[in-house]
């Protein structure tokens, strides 16, 4: 960068930093040198160097369970999930065509779009509006899922509902009787999204037909799930020209099953009107990690994750066809049950799962860079399973309307500024071997840095697979490029760990009680809120700023660094 640009990106810093922080002051902790026992780490960030726009495709979340969103506590979390980035947060759910009572539970969901009473076809969108309002009302918008198959238009009906966990892929996974009907009853919904919600609205939710149907949740072959598709989309589009339609949402890369969608998609006849290919204006995978339980503790495996990316951005970069379309990780999660609660799913309640989320998403954004793919979003399939025990195992963001761990790790994203800037860590483990092997020979703790109108924002993670105890982090923490005429800058540090921004810790302080009282509930939502642990006032030396944390394994802090009004 030159002397004339990092006098401009300063310039720029001192403007929108011009107001003190906000919140309770914390009395500093006092800090001593690392000594064996502690992981000591340097952290230099550049302040005055971008790199460009800082994409955030966190703001994506979902659930097998649509009927959740419409419970007091799914509607408070959809709440919490929009003030993240009112108007830019998406919610996928699976089953909002399923037949059914309505009644959410463990892996299922029903809106009764669709019956034949009689022989003559009747639509029903109330459960469905329900459902997509509950986050509209909040800045939450729709990525739309088209599934699963009604009951009255499933080939082989019998049994219906799964039995879960003993059956899962029934009959609403069959291919429909009649792709007419199908085709109109998507048109049907989609025509009435547009009448109620306005064209403008509907126009900038995402539409995708089904759910991996390269696996169970599709009983067809390939071919009629093609045909399903085009019948689909051509339907939304039929309703709303401008309507934002991809997919496929494969399980994993997709594979073989991928390459023939993408083959039918740019050069085959679509199904449903004739002509050569199916609109494809977004592409979609899912990516899922693994865990195990291991000698008494969860081992976690951030590398199948980010493999199953790797191959599936490689694909999407050999088709000059598909350069510049964005692409959305339908799910995108530590592993692949959220409904399931077995020994090896115990990170989920408390930081590791933070952690883990925190490290993932730059390297996200790492490999979409090396591929060339605009990343728009990765959807954290994980939302709450309401009237179930607190903090019963399963893979969400919030226990009975308390927002968990994991919550705040968004909470910390939502707070990073539009620019990326230049940042580096002695520890943070290369792309390659997190590739290879995820973080389980070594401790990754990594860095992400920013700016915006609210200043400089750093977040620092200390995470590794093994959900063990470990030596913590000592971090010196170097900010240069700031305004060389400051004297002080305003430091602000959050929290995530066993002892702040987490509720499963404070809810175990209490005995772990399995029906809180309305005080124990206000206490666990007091624990539930990103913590502010320390704020201070630091020197600044010519244009740069330095900080020590001690940052413990499965950590995650965010620094906030503002100049001081009278501070230059």
């Amino acid at each position: 960068m030159t002397s004339r640009s990092r006098h401009a990106s300063a310039a720029c810093f001192m403007i929108a930093c011009s107001h003190p922080l906000a919140g309770p002051r914390a009395t500093p902790p006092t800090h001593t040198t690392a000594d064996s026992a502690q992981l000591p780490v340097e952290i230099r960030v550049d302040a005055a160097s971008a790199l460009g726009p800082l994409s955030r495709p966190w703001r994506y979340f979902g659930a097998d369970e649509p009927n959740y969103a419409t419970t007091a506590s799914g509607e408070q979390l959809l709440a919490a999930m929009g003030a993240l980035a009112p108007g830019e947060v998406y919610f996928r759910a699976h089953n909002l065509l399923t037949s059914g009572d309505g009644l959410p539970a463990l892996k299922w969901g029903s809106t009764n779009a669709y019956t034949e009473p009689d022989g003559v076809p009747r639509f029903d969108f109330t459960l469905v509006d329900a459902i997509l309002e509950a986050g509209l009302r909040h800045g939450v918008r729709p990525l739309v899922e088209i599934g699963f198959m009604p009951e009255a238009l499933s080939r082989s009906p019998a049994p219906y509902r799964h039995d879960w966990p003993r059956s899962l892929f029934t009959g609403w996974t069959q291919p429909p009787t009649d792709y007419a009907k199908w085709e109109e009853l998507v048109y049907r919904w989609a025509r009435h999204s547009v009448d109620k919600y306005g064209a403008e609205e509907v126009s900038r939710w995402w539409w995708e037909t089904w759910n991996e149907p390269n696996i169970g949740y599709w009983s067809g072959t390939p071919e009629e799930f093609f045909r399903l598709n085009d019948h689909a989309l051509a339907a939304v589009r039929r309703a709303l020209p401008a309507a934002r339609v991809g997919g496929p949402h494969t399980a994993g890369d997709g594979g073989e099953f991928m390459e023939r969608f993408l083959e039918h998609a740019l050069r085959g006849t679509n199904y449903a009107t004739g002509e050569r290919g199916t609109p494809l204006d977004y592409l979609a995978f899912h990516a899922k990690g693994g865990v195990e339980w291991v000698d008494g503790h969860v081992r976690m495996d951030m590398g199948t994750q980010l493999r199953t990316i790797e191959t599936a951005f490689a694909r999407f970069s050999r088709y000059p066809e598909l350069a510049g379309k964005p692409v959305i990780i339908g799910e995108s999660d530590p592993e692949s049950c959220a409904a399931c609660t077995d020994k090896q799913y115990e990170y989920r309640n408390g930081p590791a799962y933070a952690s883990y989320t925190a490290a993932v998403f730059p390297r996200k954004l790492e490999l979409a860079e090396r591929h060339g793919i605009q990343l728009e979003g990765a959807v954290t399939w994980a939302f709450t399973f309401d009237g179930q025990p607190p903090f019963a195992g399963f893979r969400q963001v919030a226990s009975n309307g308390v927002p968990m761990a994991v919550f705040n790790a968004f909470r910390m994203f939502a707070k990073l500024g539009p620019e990326r800037v230049v940042a580096q860590s002695s520890a943070q483990l290369p792309l390659a071997e997190l590739l290879a092997h995820g973080a389980r020979e070594r401790a990754d703790v990594g860095v992400l840095a920013s700016r915006g109108p609210a200043g400089v924002s750093i977040l620092i993670w200390h995470h590794h697979d093994e959900v063990t105890a470990g030596p913590p982090a000592h971090v010196r923490l170097t900010v240069s490029g700031l305004p060389r005429e400051l004297a002080t800058v305003s430091s602000a540090q959050y929290r995530i760990d066993e002892d702040h921004s987490n509720a499963h810790a404070a809810w175990r302080h209490l005995g772990s009680p399995p029906r809180p009282t309305a005080a124990e509930q206000a206490q666990l939502q007091r624990a539930s809120e990103l913590q502010l642990l320390e704020a201070r006032t630091l020197p600044v030396q010519a244009g740069e700023a330095e900080l020590e944390l001690t940052l413990p394994r499965h950590g995650v802090s965010l620094v906030l660094l503002e100049a001081q009004v009278g501070g230059a």
